[in-house]
């Protein structure tokens, strides 16, 4: 039977619904075994192995991969692959977190026996916590859910997002345990956006003061636009007359198209009647991350930032496609 477009609208919110429900409920469902497991993951020396199959293998896959990059060595075990020899990654006193919906899955109670001879802490992430798998665990999750969210009840769509959410809320307090900061987060992410935000500093991409369009506050509109166009960043600075050593205001283009629309007579326009006076400014030895949240973080964007060091000398311009381009 063809849907309509409202009832297509209607599941897809009513699913997502459903989910964030969920997870609010497991949310206020989090004990002391929460706390004790993150003060496990925070004391190890090792690494955390993780387990299971079917779509808790896929999610448990995710948690390694978030827990790694927040400062805790983590490895995916197949739990087929681990009664044939891949237990042997194991180190005695390694945490292991096994994932199971209906928490009877028999592959991760073969391993169990093996894994409290090495001693390991045993976290069981289940879907019902009265199971065999979390009777024989050290800590409990409780990742229930009094239903999916598909319009039949069968796939595996709440309890996997309330699983993944768990094991969110997981890797945020074993990195906040840890005293992992965003300094070693970028020393984990040498490569890609994040990484370039969060090692990268403005002073290192910025436009020189050579290249930036520099105008007094008596140019007039004219002026300030033959200015601009010959310096091609979208932003003219405005800085005392005779000192272009320090700024008092900055012109971008959509200055430029408000004072059109805005004023019939152009012919006397200078640059203080379109300039925006006092504008933020970055440090050149801020990294970009900081940058990207002083032009995003706002009521209004900002694609221009005026660079000005310590002692309030003008040292440049860094645009947010400057931070965006490789």
């Amino acid at each position: 039977m063809r849907m309509s477009s409202e009832e297509i609208l209607a599941l897809g919110r009513q699913t997502m619904t459903n989910e964030s429900e969920q997870v609010a409920s497991a949310s206020r469902r989090l004990s002391d075994d929460f706390v004790r497991i993150v003060e496990v993951l925070a004391a190890t020396r090792g690494k955390v192995v993780i387990s299971g199959i079917g779509k808790s293998g896929h999610i448990g896959r995710k948690i390694v991969a978030s827990l790694c990059s927040a400062g805790t060595p983590s490895v995916f075990l197949h739990p087929t692959e681990a009664v044939h020899g891949d237990l042997g990654l194991f180190q005695p006193g390694d945490p292991a977190i096994l994932i199971s919906k209906s928490g009877s899955t028999n592959e991760l109670l073969d391993i169990i026996p093996i894994l409290k001879q090495m001693k390991s802490p045993i976290i069981a992430l289940v879907g019902n916590v009265d199971s065999e798998l979390a009777r024989m665990a050290d800590f409990t999750l409780d990742a229930s859910v009094s239903s999916e969210a598909d319009p039949d009840g069968i796939l595996p769509t709440a309890s996997s997002t309330v699983t993944l959410a768990i094991g969110d809320a997981l890797v945020a307090a074993a990195m906040r345990a840890r005293g992992f900061t965003p300094e070693d987060f970028a020393r984990f992410h040498p490569s890609g956006q994040l990484g370039r935000n969060l090692t990268k500093q403005v002073g290192d991409i910025l436009h020189s003061p050579e290249q930036v369009a520099m105008v007094e506050p008596d140019n007039t509109l004219k002026e300030v636009v033959i200015a601009m166009t010959e310096k091609n960043l979208g932003a003219a600075c405005v800085h005392p007359r005779g000192d272009p050593s320090r700024i008092i205001g900055i012109i971008t283009d959509g200055d430029v198209r408000r004072a059109l629309q805005k004023h019939d007579d152009l012919g006397g326009l200078t640059a203080t009647d379109f300039m925006t006076p006092g504008p933020v400014t970055v440090s050149p030895t801020a990294y970009l991350a900081e940058a990207v949240r002083l032009m995003e973080d706002r009521p209004a964007q900002i694609s221009e930032l005026p660079v000005v060091g310590p002692d309030g000398l003008f040292m440049g311009l860094i645009r947010i496609h400057d931070i965006y381009q490789p």
